[in-house]
């Protein structure tokens, strides 16, 4: 395996820095998927030949040029050959704006939110409601649904209720830390989630637990973008943003204040770091990413109801930024595309195989050791296999990298071996906020 694994090493090496390699390999892959549209290895190989040129040594324009081409191009073309890989393109947009906002709550405040989920069902509902003839019920005032161009606005609306819900729950849980802060969050998206199955009576607000159908899709100048390829775009265009946002914050002196708090929090006061405003504006800052994704899944989906927003999506989302590398913004955008290909495409691929040959007498299973029922099961064991043996992510932050290789150089845990070259890696018994902060506030 250690030959293997140099062999290559070196090949990429070697490889890296030439355009046409790395060009030709996004092509191969395309041209892979286009000829096999019903081969899910080939769309993970084409998802993964996306990720080599972004870590490529190659010049900016060479990247920015196959950057356009594969997403702009390549994927579309993909998508309009099936339909079924343009869904998944978007739901891994969208779980990418969901990492990144959960990535900003936990990995780089340190602060544990078990139920990130509800942000995502505030934005879902907001344009629900007012983008279908649900909101009729209950106002008397003004003609609904309302029109595909509020969507634009709706998506501003979504990210303020979803923020505002995020301070909400910030100030509830200020002083709580670890398994508390665990259970109010988890205990705050059930709420949210109940709440919305039960706000049908006296006044319908949600429709309950029929959910709320014909939502509207969005339009700009009376031209409709219901269709499958004008989501990718609009979830592309938001996607964009968000990392371009997450990567601002996280190089800036609000992104030093969120890690000294993670690391240290009493450290960080005497740094003079606000706390309460630090964490209350981690809180709002995932919760906003999440609501503007909500409503671009509630027009998407056409259809919106509680049991979408339940505690194992919380679960799935943060599985996403554990797996890729906490406080990494590319570790989130790694996580979402492992966890949604391998739960959309590869588990099921499997488990649809396993039927087939079951269903043609070539393998005899029983009822209750059919495939489809242990997808979770084969899921979870993915990741306390990579919790075992990867425990900081499969691309950590730097900061983070060296923190858990330095503890585990000295000893203190269990989580991780002595860095290259057997020495260990020094760390601040003060957490990072001396570090980056100037001396204080932001």
């Amino acid at each position: 395996m250690a030959k293997v694994k140099a062999m290559m090493s070196r090949v990429w090496q070697r490889n890296s820095g030439n355009p046409l390699v790395i060009g030709g390999l996004i092509l191969a892959t395309a041209a892979l998927v286009m000829i096999l549209p019903r081969s899910a290895v080939g769309f993970a190989l084409f998802l993964a030949s996306l990720f080599a040129l972004f870590w490529a040594k190659l010049e900016p324009r060479h990247k920015l040029v196959m950057g356009v081409i594969s997403l702009v191009v390549l994927l579309p073309v993909i998508g309009i050959l099936n339909r079924y890989y343009m869904d998944v393109a978007i739901q891994i947009g969208i779980y990418m704006a969901l990492a990144l906002g959960l990535n900003i709550v936990v990995g780089l405040a340190g602060l544990l939110d078990l139920g990130y989920v509800a942000f995502y069902a505030t934005g879902a509902y907001v344009w629900a409601i007012f983008g279908s003839k649900q909101a009729a019920k209950f106002m008397h005032v003004g003609t609904y649904p309302l029109r595909g161009e509020y969507f634009w606005l709706f998506l501003v609306i979504g990210v303020v209720a979803a923020a505002c819900a995020g301070i909400l729950l910030g100030l509830s849980v200020l002083r709580l830390k670890g398994d508390y802060l665990a259970i109010v969050t988890l205990g705050f998206g059930e709420i949210i989630r109940i709440v919305l199955n039960n706000l049908d009576k006296p006044v319908n607000f949600t429709n309950g637990p029929n959910g709320i159908t014909a939502v509207q899709a969005p339009a700009l100048f009376g031209l409709s973008l219901g269709q499958g390829i004008d989501y990718y775009f609009i979830v592309l265009g938001l996607v964009l943003l968000v990392i371009t946002v997450s990567r601002r914050l996280q190089e800036s002196r609000i992104g030093r204040a969120w890690e000294a708090i993670r690391e240290d929090e009493v450290a960080a006061v005497s740094m003079g770091i606000p706390v309460v405003k630090a964490k209350l504006l981690a809180f709002a800052m995932g919760a906003s990413f999440a609501g503007a994704m909500g409503v671009v899944f509630a027009s998407k989906q056409n259809f919106v109801d509680p049991s979408s927003f339940s505690f194992m999506e919380s679960i799935g989302v943060l599985s996403m930024v554990i797996l890729g590398g906490m406080g990494s913004v590319t570790g989130a955008l790694v996580g979402a595309v492992i966890v949604t290909v391998l739960q959309l495409q590869i588990l099921k691929s499997v488990s649809d195989y396993f039927s087939y040959l079951r269903n043609a007498g070539i393998l005899n299973l029983p009822a209750q050791l059919e495939i489809a029922k242990y997808e979770k099961f084969v899921f979870g064991i993915i990741l306390i296999i990579m919790m075992i043996y990867r425990p900081t992510g499969i691309i950590p932050s730097e900061r983070r990298r060296l923190e858990l290789e330095g503890k585990g150089s000295r000893g203190d845990t269990g989580t991780g071996g002595p860095p290259e070259g057997g020495k260990a890696v020094p760390t601040s018994s003060t957490g990072t906020g001396a570090a980056g902060l100037g001396g204080g506030g932001y």
